[in-house]
């Protein structure tokens, strides 16, 4: 007798660990750079060099990379930019990994500070968290059906199981060129940039996947000319895109996440040789997980009629998806700048990134909390520092609605600020109102128990001498054929032609008949 089984392909974190680190350094200023009047902004960005698993640890290198930009009081120069690196190593300690394992690590800066020491020196402070993640692939066999000679019964439950087709993680590279309106000064060198995406949509295909957004492209820039002048523009760039992706199909579900990895920006001229273009060069790290739902049948108990026949199980867990949802909340705050020594004159740029703290499943759906990191560069009145910036932590509370959810299904969310408006009030005021978008693929946690392998023996022949040859059975509350026909060893089959059963419900009180 052989059990039939299918494999149904999974997915699941094995280990998984998270740290915090403290970075700090003192960095001298370069001689060709002018001395430090007052700091204006900063920014850190983490970059992972070299990823080391070994038993029950993965040791992490990279550095991070600052970027300050401050105001000197020499004459003719009112910004500079000072960027610089500071490397680490970082022993993390992750029980369940192995020398040979596939390691993923995401580094997040949760704060930067930047201080001065003295006009040709400043202290850089930084709070890094690292998250390692040790993702595998493994197989549940499920069995489907029994063949063999012996005259067993064997009960199978329909099941809808999302298994993962594809998993693998790609890149995607976006190359535009920037060019400013007519009436901007030419390009001599570029003190501040931001760029972000919004609005990215991933499609699966056949074959391939699609992906289209939006690139938010900002830069502060000194200009040609013998003052100097400084400038800001920004503007918004869509962008498109297909990844190939052998296996996919349309109609298959897809959990993408997605980062804004490498950056670069290059200074080009134009047709006319004047430096008014700017390359812009994006690499996108995706992950990609791409599941596929199917209905299955699967054989969830077994009896024998002319011989012994006992299933042999374990616990397990399937899975389906229960919702793929997104929800969106509006944050509102006001951002006060105190005692500034001039007031606010207009507002330059701002940019917004939203932090995930913490996410509980509720009756609800999921509740999440976290916080919404504003900055935002505007001009002042004072000639010495004529520019100034300003930084707030907004939180917000949420709670993205998913029927029948439990603690125990999985769900990864997504979060992204869809809109970001800042206003100013007054010289020192300025109003903040923001939308942020939550997205998440939930699958339900199906447990089972799995019927492994089946042991056939001869019947206990004191144990059939007990059974009547034919009895009328009287039908108890829970019973069903099932349970009957393999009480006495009989077919399901025989017990609905024996009885002319025109369906397998059964009454309290009814009568069978039962022949061995």
């Amino acid at each position: 007798m052989e059990l039939l089984k299918r494999n149904i392909h999974m997915d699941r974190i094995r280990a998984e660990a998270l740290t915090q680190i403290t970075l700090e350094d003192d960095v001298n200023i370069p001689e060709s750079k002018p001395d430090v009047g007052s700091l204006n902004l900063e920014k850190g960005v983490l970059v992972i060099d070299e990823i080391k698993p070994g038993t029950d640890v993965v040791n992490v290198r990279g550095r991070l990379l600052f970027y300050a930009l401050y105001h000197t009081s020499e004459e003719g120069k009112s910004l500079t930019l000072l960027e610089g690196k500071i490397p680490f190593e970082e022993k993390i300690n992750l029980q369940g990994a192995l020398p040979g394992d596939c390691v993923a690590v995401e580094g997040e800066v949760e704060d930067l500070t930047v201080s001065t020491i003295n006009s040709r020196k400043l202290n850089v402070q930084s709070v890094v968290t690292l998250h390692a993640v040790v993702d595998e692939l493994y197989d549940e066999e499920v069995p489907i059906g029994i063949h063999g000679e012996e005259t067993v019964q064997y009960r199978k439950m329909p099941v809808t199981v999302a298994q993962i087709a594809i998993s693998k993680n790609d890149i995607f590279r976006i190359k535009e060129e920037v060019s400013l309106p007519s009436n901007y000064p030419n390009i001599f060198q570029i003190l501040w940039n931001h760029v972000s995406l919004g609005d990215v949509e991933f499609k699966v295909l056949e074959e391939k996947l699609t992906l289209q957004g939006d690139i938010h492209f900002f830069i502060l820039y000194e200009g040609e000319g013998e003052e100097h002048p400084i400038r800001s523009f920004e503007t918004v760039l869509p962008f498109s895109g297909v990844l190939e992706c052998h296996g996919c199909r349309d109609g298959m579900v897809p959990d993408i996440r997605y980062s804004l990895g490498q950056q670069e920006l290059v200074i080009r001229p134009d047709f006319d040789g004047e430096e008014r273009n700017v390359g812009l060069e994006l690499v996108l790290d995706i992950s990609i997980r791409v599941y596929e739902e199917e209905r299955t049948e699967m054989v969830t108990d077994v009896y024998g009629v002319t011989r012994e026949v006992e299933a042999e199980s374990r616990p397990a867990s399937l899975r389906r998806l229960l919702s793929k949802v997104t929800g969106k909340t509006k944050v509102t705050d006001h951002i006060r700048v105190p005692g500034a020594g001039s007031p606010i004159l207009q507002l330059l740029h701002s940019e917004g990134c939203v932090s995930l703290d913490q996410q509980e499943v509720t009756e609800n759906g999921i509740l999440l909390k976290g916080s919404l990191s504003v900055r935002v560069m505007y001009i002042t009145g004072d000639d010495e520092n004529p520019y100034g910036s300003a930084k707030a932590q907004i939180p917000y509370q949420y709670t993205l609605e998913v029927p029948d959810i439990a603690p125990e299904d999985l769900s990864r969310v997504h979060t992204e600020v869809e809109q970001l408006q800042v206003t100013m009030l007054d010289g020192e005021e300025m109003d903040v109102k923001a939308v942020l978008v939550f997205a998440t693929t939930v699958f339900k946690n199906v447990p089972v128990e799995l019927i492994g392998q089946v042991k056939v023996s001869d019947l206990d022949s004191a144990k059939m001498s007990t059974l009547p040859g034919m009895v009328i059975y009287m039908v108890k509350e829970g019973d069903n054929l099932w349970n009957i026909g393999k009480k006495y060893y009989v077919p399901v089959d025989a017990l609905r032609e024996w009885n002319s059963l025109a369906s397998d419900e059964l009454k309290p009180g009814q009568k069978l008949l039962i022949v061995k």
